[in-house]
């Protein structure tokens, strides 16, 4: 009887271990479904570290959404490095704003517009909302939405596209229908979202692609090559 006891409790020990295994293969492996949504990107900031676009880009990576600035006066010190290069490579490139609650939506647009060019195709400018490292004070719906406006605002008036809004499932369950309505880029690890009025999908926080070290945020487009296309022509 000890001896069977000490086998079940081995086997245990193999069947937890095999299950552990492959929990982490299907999440380092996950991808949507490829012909339900054939356009990927990535996005990046200096957290990224040196990038090599023209790998990256043979790595079936489409577009890639850059951050540029966060609050008032900080600008990711990779923005312009990677806008050039990701562009150079044939990647389709736009810039992104982290959202602070911390400092007036107006003060945040004056950055942002100030660090992006004005003379180059861009996919359309985003703005990111989510909890996670932003000030402690998490405003109501509807100081947000007032602090949003202040922003999209002039970014928009700027750069003549509507701006996308990012939320994370945390923001999306707080603030989504209750502040400006722009197209969405919905952050939903490894599940496809449960709506379906989104422009991009961050499927993956922890997804590889060659070229870059580390790990790196993956997503795709709602829409194929003629979506990525349209996203990023000039205004007219």
């Amino acid at each position: 009887m000890k001896n069977r006891i000490i086998l079940w409790g081995s086997m245990s020990l193999v069947f937890a271990a095999m299950a552990v295994a492959g929990g982490f293969f299907y999440f380092h492996t996950y991808s949507p479904d490829r012909n339900k949504y054939p356009v990927r990107g990535i996005d990046v900031s200096h957290h990224q570290g040196q990038i090599d676009w023209r790998r990256v880009a043979a790595d079936d990576v489409a577009f890639a959404i850059i951050k540029a600035t966060e609050g008032g006066d900080h600008v990711d010190r990779a923005f312009a490095t990677n806008l050039l290069e990701a562009r150079a490579a044939g990647i389709a490139v736009g810039p992104y704003h982290f959202f602070t609650f911390c400092r007036p939506g107006a003060d945040q647009a004056k950055n942002f517009i100030s660090a992006v060019p004005h003379d180059q195709p861009l996919l359309p400018p985003v703005v990111d909302v989510e909890f996670g490292g932003n000030c402690p004070h998490r405003p109501s719906p509807e100081q947000l939405n007032a602090e949003l406006q202040a922003f999209l605002g002039p970014v928009e008036a700027a750069f003549g596209k509507t701006a996308i809004v990012y939320l994370t499932d945390e923001a999306e369950a707080a603030y989504a229908g209750r502040i400006a309505a722009r197209p969405l880029w919905l952050r939903s690890l490894l599940v496809e979202p449960d709506r379906h009025d989104w422009v991009y999908w961050q499927y993956h926080n922890r997804g590889r692609v060659d070229g870059i070290e580390g790990d790196v945020d993956l997503n795709v487009l709602q829409g194929g090559p003629e979506k990525l296309a349209a996203l990023l022509a000039p205004v007219p």
